[in-house]
């Protein structure tokens, strides 16, 4: 019956022109043509479709068919359909006006999602290209219309990023990354080889080059490559990033450009679009250049060899800024390696303050230091730390100098601060022993700097647990000072505003520490009174969590952990060092758990360590 309706359609179509087609006559052939497919003759319709009487018919009509193929194509699993389905396929696409082709083929590009996304471009690539290539005109458009939709719908899928799920390619994002290379090519050459640069030529240039961009920034920008040692030409995602760079040098942009140019005004392409999509994607696409090139090594050799290290890192500070201000950990870890590979180059102390000027030489500190108190990874805030470490140790004194000052009044944060006051210590500590002393941590800068250290953010109310850690690293530095720097030769300046000190840090401090103890008091006084109460009910009170009853710590326990914290310091109590960032501690990542009354006992051993070295050098 349906094979009877398409032949009956067709020799009505036979004898008329074909701008004397008819919406109905379109209709009515998609409708016999679905029906014969869904009935399973096949056969027949490829003998409607290869009679050369029926060349203008299908010219204008058979791109309705090319969707019900391309279904059957994805669930039909019989070998010869399959076959006789990809025949029809070919005969359609070259049969087919192309514009109408196009838009089919994109429409059907669109649909599926989850894991028939790779499976439908996989299927059409090649077709599409096909179509593309038989266009007379606007084929910079085609270009850009085609790769567009393609992304839109790549962009969708999970980019695998551990050995095993490139291997396996479940969601086909690999396969797909491969396929879209062989695409791209003969448009690649048809603008390399144009001797002309006409302006349609410039057209195609710029939609490979809007391509390759956002490329870069996904799925690039978030992959993770296999490790450099194994064989890389096993990595296809690290193989799609060796072509993209390939291409962008072929259509007359070379990487080092590219990277070099970022965050300055004057532009090295002339496509306006560009210009207003800069702060949106351009930063992202061209930090994962850096990356590629840097870190992975690839196309590296095509660097000029007379940039210098400090040069480099000028220019990688600004794409590692733009790593460290994404959130997911596979993004801002390629900003610490990248950092890494910049450091590494430097000598120590070589790099000059005057790169703190820049903008993104105090941001990228300070972005640093929230992967070290935010990062919920342990590996990547042990990273961050090491990180900023190594920064600290390539800058001058001075740079030193103005770094700490900077993350001293921007960290907000206790473990992050006595990390600073740590690095100031030894600072002061390598600059006593030298012969000509530093003027950046002795004397009068030192003391400015101190005025910042040694000092109680909310005087003798400040909250001693929150800000332990600062505390007991500002303790560490006054003692050692007191120690190493002599009364008589005074280098640092120290004697002589060690009444300031007293004034503005250790009497508060003192004071605050008996205030805690009378609010120790208060509370061994309640929990006695309720100890009584508890003796005569034998019950307890509890809390409930999460719909689950958690019975109250007993009295009795309750008084044997306050009363340590009430007794008085201990003269050979150790000095107490305090928890650096990326150290698995409770105090600086998962709050103050540990005993409060332990920590009070820190710091009041650690004061008492301070007065009495103090009144002996007196002495």
């Amino acid at each position: 019956m349906a094979v009877e309706e398409l032949q009956s359609i067709i020799k009505r179509c036979q004898i008329l022109e074909e701008q004397d087609f008819k919406e109905e006559d379109f209709g009515l052939f998609q409708l016999a043509g679905q029906r014969c497919i869904d009935e399973g003759h096949i056969d027949q319709l490829l003998e409607v479709i290869q009679n050369e009487k029926n060349k203008v018919i299908i010219k204008n009509m058979g791109w309705n068919l090319v969707g019900p193929v391309v279904r059957c194509l994805l669930w039909n699993n019989k070998e010869d359909d399959k076959r006789k389905y990809f025949l029809m396929l070919d005969l359609l696409i070259k049969l087919c006006n192309p514009k109408e082709l196009l838009l089919g083929l994109l429409e059907l590009i669109e649909e599926p999602s989850g894991k028939q996304i790779s499976q439908i471009i996989l299927l059409l690539l090649q077709p599409l290209q096909t179509v593309i290539q038989k266009l007379h005109s606007n084929k910079a458009y085609s270009v850009g219309l085609a790769l567009s939709t393609i992304w839109s719908q790549l962009s969708l899928l999970p980019v695998p990023y551990s050995k095993e799920q490139i291997q396996t390619d479940d969601y086909g994002l690999c396969q797909c990354c491969k396929a879209l290379i062989e695409f791209m090519k003969p448009f690649l050459e048809e603008v390399t080889d144009e001797r002309e640069n006409s302006l349609e030529n410039e057209k195609l240039k710029d939609e490979l080059l809007k391509f390759c961009f956002k490329s870069l920034k996904c799925p690039l920008l978030t992959a993770q490559f296999l490790e450099q040692s194994e064989e890389t030409e096993n990595d296809p995602l690290r193989c799609f990033a060796s072509e993209i760079i390939g291409f962008l040098s072929a259509i007359g942009y070379p990487f080092s450009k590219m990277i070099f140019n970022h965050g300055r005004k004057k532009r090295i392409w002339n496509y306006l679009e560009f210009e207003e999509e800069e702060d949106k994607q351009l930063a992202d696409s061209l930090a994962s250049l850096a990356y590629l090139v840097f870190v992975q090594g690839i196309s590296i050799d095509q660097l000029p060899m007379v940039l210098s290290p400090s040069y480099l890192l000028q220019f990688n500070m600004g794409h590692i800024e733009v790593f460290l201000q994404r959130t997911e950990e596979s993004v801002f870890s390629k900003g610490l390696d990248l950092l890494e590979n910049s450091l590494l180059r430097i000598e120590d102390n070589g790099l000059l303050h005057q790169y703190l000027e820049i903008k993104s030489f105090l941001t990228v500190p300070q972005g640093l230091v929230k992967v070290m108190t935010l990062c919920p990874d342990e590996t990547l805030r042990k990273k961050g730390l090491a990180m900023l470490q190594l920064y600290i140790n390539k800058l001058d004194s001075q740079g030193k100098y103005t770094l700490f000052r900077c993350l001293l009044n921007t960290s907000n944060h206790s473990g992050v601060e006595a990390f600073i006051i740590q690095n100031i210590k030894n600072q002061i500590d390598i600059s006593l022993k030298r012969t000509h002393n530093n003027k950046w941590f002795t004397g009068p800068q030192l003391i400015s700097l101190l005025d910042l250290v040694l000092f109680l953010p909310e005087g003798a109310e400040t909250d001693l647990l929150q800000n332990s850690d600062r505390i007991m690293a500002s303790l560490n530095l006054l003692r050692y000072l007191v120690i190493k720097d002599n009364e008589h030769d005074n280098q640092t300046g120290l004697w002589t505003e060690l009444g300031k000190i007293e004034n503005n840090f250790l009497k508060p401090l003192h004071t605050g520490l008996n205030m805690s103890k009378a609010h120790y008091e208060a509370e061994i006084k309640n929990s006695q009174e309720n100890s009584q109460e508890v003796q005569k009910s034998k019950e307890f009170c509890s809390v409930t969590v999460g719909g689950e009853e958690i019975p109250n710590m007993p009295p009795e326990m309750q008084l044997k952990e306050r009363n340590p914290g009430l007794s008085g310091p201990q003269a050979d109590a150790p000095t107490a060092e305090p928890n650096w960032p990326g150290q698995q501690t409770p105090t600086f990542y998962n709050g103050l758990q540990a005993k409060r009354h332990s920590t009070l006992e820190e710091i009041l051993s650690l004061t008492y360590k301070v007065f009495t070295t103090q009144t002996s050098l007196k002495k």
